[in-house]
C-alpha cells in the first residue's frame, strides 16, 4: 500500500508539472494555475497519510484528488495546446470534475479516523458514491464544450450524445448542490465529535478547525477586497496577485493541517498555535485601522500635500502603542482561552469572593467548584469531601486530574478537575495556580467539617434533650402524678375521720397543696412535651391542636406513612406546624389549612398551606413565629 501510495503521489506531482508546462505554452501565468498548489498540496498529503496510515481513508480521498484535478488540468491544457489527440484528450475533463470535488466534499464525514463517525453515514455516503457514478458516466456523454478548465476556448466532448443537450444545464449545479450537503454535513459531524471524542480526537479537530479558521480570515478579506475595488466582473479580486496567492494559500492550509492532525498532532502545541494567531489577527486589524484612522485625522487637520509626514507621524503613533496594545491583547486572549492563569490573585480573588458570598456552609463548597472552574476555563471540577459529599459543577470528560485538599499536614479531601476540550492534562501554569486554589480550597473544606461536626453535635445534644424530657415527663406523668393523686384521696379520707376543727383545717390545707402540685406537674409535663404526641401521635396531635383553634378548620394529610421518629423530630414538627397554624388565624385570615405531612427518604416534610396553597408565615416573614420555626428546622440540621 505505502508503494500505491507513493505511486500515485508521483504520478499526480508530474501531472501537475505537465499541467505548468502546456499552461505556459497556452498563454496562462502563474497566478491563472496557481490552483495547482491546492492540487499539489493534496497530492503530498494524500500520499503521506496514505503511507503512513493505509487505513485511513482521509490519505486516499485527498490522494483521488489530487490526481484527478491534475489529470483534468494536465489533459485539458494539453487538448488546448494543439497536439496531437487534442480531441480526445479534451474528454477527460468532462467528467474528472466528479470525483475530483466528490473526495474533497467526502473528507469531514471520514477525518480524522479514516471512519465514518456513525452507521448512518454509511447509507449516505453509498448512496451518494452511486450518485456520483452515475453523474460522472452522465457528464462524460454530455455534449458540447467542457468549461472546467476554467482557460481558453474548450473544445467539445468528443462522446458527447446531442440527445443528453436538455439536462445538460442541470447536471452541474444538482451534483455540486449534493456535494455541498455532504460537505456542510460532514462539518456538522466534526462540531458535534469535537464535543464528545477523547482528547486525541479533539486535538485533531483543533487542527482542522484552526486551518478552517484562518482561511475563512483569508477568504473574508479577499470577498471585502474584491466587493470594495470597483470591478463589476466579479466579487473577486480577479486582478491582484496577492490575493490570488492568498486564496491559495487558503487553499493549502486544510490539506496540510489534515497532515498534522492524523500524522502529528502531538508534535504541536495547538493551543499555543491559536493564541498567538489570534493575537497576531487582532493586533494587525488594529495597527492597521489605527495607521487609517491616524493618517486620515492627521491629513484632514494639517491639510497636507505631502504625505510622507503624516504618515511618518502615523507609523510613530503605532510604534508607541504596539507594544502595550500587544500585551493588553495577550491578556484578553488568554483570558478567553486559559481563564485566570496568567492572574493568580485573580483568581484567589474571585475564590474568596465566591466564599463569602455563600450563604449557607453546604453552599461554600460548590461555590469553591465553580470559582475554580471558572477562573482557568475548565468544564468540570468538583471538591471531594474526606468521609463526606462531592460538591460538583460542569459535566465531566475524560482524563480527570485530582489534587490533594490538605488543612495543616492533614487531608481532607481531594480537588478532581477536568482538562480543557483538547487538552490531555494540566499544564505546569494551571498546577502553580491551582495549587493556591487547593490552599484556599482546603482551608474551605475543613471549615464546612468543623461547621457539620458543630451540626451534628447540635443534633445529638437536642435528641439528647428532647429524649430526656420524655423520659422526665414519663416519670412525672407515671411517678409523681399518681403519688400527690393517691396524697390527696387519702387527706380526703381522713377527713372523714377527723372532728376537729384544727386538724381539718390542717387537712383542707395540704389537700389544696396537693392539688396545686397535682396542677403544676401537669404543667410541667405539658411544657416538657406535648402529651398528645404519645397518646394521639405526630399526626392526631396535630389535628386535636387545630381543633382547638377557633376559626381555622384545618386538614391533616399523610403522604404514605410515618415511621417512628424520634422525640427531637416530633417535638419540631408539632411545634413548627402549630406555629404556622396559629399565623393562619392570627395573619392570613385563612378559613381552611391543609396541613401535609410525607417522608422524602429519612427527611420529614411538614407543609401548612392555606386554600390557595400558599406557605403561611407571620406577615412577611420575618417576625418572631418564622424565626422561632427557622431555629427548630435549624437545630435537627434542616436548611434555614
Amino acid at each position: 500500500m505505502r508503494r500505491t501510495a507513493w505511486a500515485v503521489c508521483v504520478l499526480s506531482l508530474l501531472l501537475v508539472a505537465a499541467a505548468l508546462v502546456f499552461g505556459h505554452r497556452n498563454g496562462a501565468g502563474l497566478f491563472a494555475q496557481s490552483h495547482l498548489l491546492f492540487v499539489t498540496a493534496c497530492a503530498l498529503v494524500g500520499g503521506l497519510i496514505s503511507a503512513e496510515r493505509p487505513g485511513n481513508a482521509v490519505g486516499w480521498l485527498m490522494a483521488t484528488c489530487g490526481l484527478c484535478f491534475a489529470l483534468l488540468d494536465a489533459t485539458g491544457h494539453y487538448a488546448l495546446a494543439g497536439l496531437p489527440f487534442a480531441t480526445p484528450m479534451a474528454w477527460p475533463q468532462t467528467w474528472l470534475w466528479v470525483p475530483a470535488n466528490l473526495s474533497v466534499a467526502a473528507v469531514p464525514a471520514f477525518f480524522p479516523s479514516g471512519r465514518p463517525s456513525s452507521p448512518g453515514w454509511r447509507a449516505a455516503l453509498w448512496a451518494l458514491a452511486a450518485i456520483a457514478a452515475a453523474t460522472t458516466a452522465l457528464s462524460a456523454l454530455l455534449p458540447g464544450p467542457s468549461h472546467q478548465l476554467g482557460w481558453g476556448t474548450p473544445l467539445p466532448n468528443p462522446l458527447g450524445v446531442p440527445a443528453l443537450a436538455a439536462v445538460s444545464p442541470f447536471v452541474e449545479p444538482l451534483t455540486t448542490g449534493l456535494m455541498g450537503a455532504l460537505f456542510l454535513a460532514g462539518a456538522a459531524g466534526l462540531v458535534r465529535r469535537a464535543g464528545r471524542g477523547d482528547a486525541d480526537e479533539r486535538v485533531q479537530l483543533k487542527w482542522l478547525g484552526y486551518a478552517a479558521g484562518l482561511a475563512g480570515l483569508i477568504v473574508a478579506g479577499r470577498l471585502a477586497t474584491g466587493l470594495s475595488d470597483g470591478d463589476p466582473r466579479s466579487i473577486w479580486p480577479i486582478t491582484s496577485p496577492f490575493w490570488e496567492l492568498m486564496g491559495t494559500f487558503a487553499a493549502c492550509l486544510l490539506p496540510a493541517a489534515a497532515a498534522v492532525a492524523v500524522l502529528r498532532h502531538g508534535l504541536f502545541d495547538i493551543d499555543l498555535v491559536i493564541n498567538r494567531t489570534l493575537v497576531y489577527v487582532l493586533l494587525s486589524a488594529c495597527v492597521f485601522g489605527g495607521y487609517v484612522l491616524v493618517v486620515t485625522y492627521l491629513g484632514a487637520v494639517f491639510r497636507a500635500a505631502d504625505g510622507l509626514p503624516v504618515s511618518v507621524a502615523a507609523a510613530g503613533v503605532v510604534a508607541v502603542v504596539f507594544a502595550p496594545l500587544r500585551e493588553r491583547l495577550q491578556r484578553a486572549v488568554n483570558l478567553v482561552m486559559y481563564g485566570r492563569r496568567d492572574d493568580p490573585y485573580a483568581a484567589l480573588a474571585l475564590l474568596g469572593r465566591r466564599l463569602e458570598e455563600a450563604a449557607e456552609p453546604g453552599a461554600v463548597l460548590a461555590a469553591a467548584a465553580r470559582s475554580v472552574a471558572e477562573a482557568l476555563r475548565l468544564p468540570h471540577v468538583a471538591v471531594e469531601v474526606a468521609g463526606g459529599p462531592t460538591h460538583a459543577y460542569g459535566v465531566p470528560s475524560p482524563g480527570t486530574v485530582r489534587l490533594p485538599l490538605v488543612h495543616r499536614g492533614e487531608p481532607v479531601g481531594d480537588l478532581v478537575l477536568s482538562p480543557r476540550p483538547g487538552e490531555s492534562g494540566l499544564g505546569a501554569r494551571d498546577r502553580r495556580v491551582l495549587a493556591d486554589l487547593a490552599r484556599q480550597t482546603g482551608i474551605a473544606v475543613h471549615a464546612v467539617r468543623l461547621s457539620a461536626d458543630l451540626q451534628r453535635s447540635r443534633e445529638r445534644l437536642v435528641a439528647a434533650r428532647e429524649e430526656e424530657r420524655r423520659r422526665l415527663r414519663r416519670d412525672l406523668h407515671d411517678g409523681l402524678g399518681p403519688t400527690l393523686a393517691a396524697l390527696t384521696m387519702r387527706a380526703e379520707a381522713v377527713q372523714d375521720m377527723v372532728r376537729d376543727p384544727d386538724a381539718l383545717a390542717m387537712l383542707e390545707e395540704i389537700m389544696t397543696d396537693a392539688r396545686t402540685a397535682m396542677a403544676d406537674v401537669r404543667t410541667l409535663v405539658e411544657g416538657l412535651r406535648p402529651p398528645a404526641l404519645d397518646t394521639l401521635g405526630l399526626a392526631g396531635a396535630i389535628r386535636s391542636h387545630a381543633a382547638r383553634l377557633p376559626g381555622v378548620e384545618a386538614g391533616v394529610e399523610i403522604d404514605g406513612s410515618l415511621p417512628a421518629l424520634p422525640a427531637a423530630v416530633e417535638v419540631a414538627a408539632y411545634r413548627i406546624a402549630a406555629e404556622a397554624l396559629a399565623n393562619a388565624r392570627r395573619h392570613a385570615g385563612a378559613g381552611r389549612v391543609r396541613v401535609r405531612l410525607g417522608m422524602t427518604g429519612d427527611v420529614l416534610e411538614v407543609e401548612v398551606a392555606d386554600e390557595g396553597g400558599e406557605p403561611l408565615t407571620d406577615g412577611g416573614g420575618s417576625g418572631v413565629g418564622t424565626a422561632s420555626m427557622r431555629e427548630r428546622a435549624a437545630e435537627l440540621g434542616a436548611p434555614a
